[in-house]
């Protein structure tokens, strides 16, 4: 069956002047669909044409390209696909739209023409976790399901093969969010923190883009929401009607607990267990929070013998406090998702003692005192690495009975550290607290590094 909706949003396009800004993974497969289905697209890049590997294959689809330093001085377009970290006020951006232009992303794009319901999950930690959680439980109910977003699987290009009654699960970052003017279906929030201070102007602005996630909703549709944070608990009064909470610290009247031994449904004075914690292969507490925000999202959808079934069995998604190896009586962990100092601290929390950890990378602008509160007792070393090294080092410093800190210049100098600085029945834990791009393309490629060095040991 083909959709109908999809047919009619390209159609459309093809009188128009479309540009696409930036390249990346989202965006290359919206070039191509759109250029093989006859629109005419300028694609835009800061990256000079020779260095991006895609250039010959999309020229020979009839794709135009303007690239260099200044490839937004001269935006003519009349739609305007945004990569997700391209500010929306950014010049030339703006003054494209000031002329008339229509802003809109690969995934507003795919909102308008997705014929079926759309499960959105956003926060600050635990989006990538909860998403592919309430994905598998979804996919092993029988249903037809679809995931991506910024898990890193773009979805506007599969749009025409998804039916009406499929169901797409979809991480929603505050990039993405920054511009939306739809919601899904039903949206989640797992928990709000401090992040990407590097991008947004101020926390209100993060806020704000993840406010956007319900608040273009359908009147009574739901919204999960954790009731441990203030902004999240503020989000659901707002929300209204249609609002499920979920808490691990503090009870809903209505929603979802854990109660020290299981997950549980209550309602006023009445409790349902529905999943006991030792049913959990996940570790941590966090991991907990994300099956309440999922179970949340699914209720009605799923029976408890799927929940039950997917509890048992899913081992976790790959960067995520990833067992990588055990060497000469060591656990070397992979965590390399962990790009703010909330995550982290959900990490060391998790494993609790006897950790070697290893942090740093670029800057976010975000403070870290929380996260060396909770070394003292837990790490018997800290390796830092990366641009933010000196700013850790400095928080840490101020901590009582703050563990030894060793600062190395290269990545690979800071696992090998690490591993001497272990011993038998200790853990090297990568857990960086900050985000990659210092001496990385992403967290992928840095925890795929960190492996590969661990590896080789």
């Amino acid at each position: 069956m083909k959709n109908a909706k999809f047919e009619a949003y390209i159609e459309s396009l093809k009188s128009k002047r479309v540009a696409v800004i930036g390249l990346g993974i989202s965006n290359r497969p919206l070039v191509r669909t759109l250029a093989k289905a006859g629109v005419s697209v300028t694609a835009y890049d800061k990256r000079e044409e020779e260095k991006l590997d895609c250039a010959e294959e999309m020229k020979a689809l009839g794709v135009t390209f303007v690239c260099g330093e200044n490839y937004l001085e001269h935006l003519e377009a009349d739609v305007i696909f945004r990569t997700p970290s391209q500010r929306p006020d950014a010049p030339g951006l703006a003054e494209a739209v000031a002329n008339g232009a229509e802003l809109t992303s690969e995934m507003e794009a795919f909102f308008s023409v997705c014929p079926c319901r759309i499960i959105g999950v956003t926060g600050s930690d635990g989006k990538t976790t909860t998403t592919t959680l309430i994905y598998k439980l979804v996919e092993r109910e029988g249903y037809r399901c679809h995931v991506g977003g910024n898990i890193g699987a773009p979805l506007f290009d599969r749009a025409g093969e998804i039916n009406d009654d499929d169901i797409v699960v979809v991480e929603l970052s505050s990039f993405q969010l920054m511009t939306m003017k739809q919601s899904p279906t039903i949206s989640v929030v797992t928990n709000l923190a401090p992040n990407h201070l590097d991008i947004h102007k101020n926390m209100d602005e993060y806020i704000e883009a993840k406010r956007n996630i319900f608040a273009h909703r359908a009147k009574g549709a739901k919204a999960v929401f954790n009731l441990d944070y203030e902004v999240t608990k503020k989000f659901a009064s707002d929300a209204g009607e249609g609002a499920v909470l979920f808490g691990r610290l503090n009870r809903p009247e209505r929603g979802y607990w854990f109660d020290g031994e299981a997950i549980v449904k209550v309602d006023g004075e009445k409790k349902e267990v529905v999943i006991e914690k030792k049913d959990i292969l996940l570790p941590g507490l966090h991991n907990v929070e994300n099956y309440m925000a999922a179970l949340a999202a699914t209720e009605g959808l799923v029976g408890k013998e799927t929940i039950v079934d997917i509890a048992r069995s899913f081992g976790g998604v790959e960067h995520r406090e990833e067992l990588v190896r055990v060497k000469d009586g060591v656990r070397y962990y992979n965590d390399s998702i962990a790009s703010s100092p909330s995550r982290a601290i959900a990490a060391l929390r998790t494993f609790e003692k006897d950790i070697v950890l290893i942090a740093g990378g670029s800057d976010k602008h975000i403070p870290f005192d929380n996260f060396a509160e909770e070394l003292p007792g837990r790490v018997k070393t800290l390796v830092l690495v990366g641009a933010t090294a000196d700013r850790i080092a400095e928080a840490v410093g101020k901590v009582e009975n703050a563990p030894p800190i060793v600062k190395c210049t290269t990545f690979a100098e800071a696992v090998k550290t690490a591993s001497k600085k272990a011993v038998a029945g200790d853990m090297v834990l990568l857990s960086p607290a900050c985000a990659s791009f210092d001496l990385f393309k992403n967290f992928e490629d840095r925890g795929n590094t960190f492996k590969k060095l661990v590896m080789e040991l």
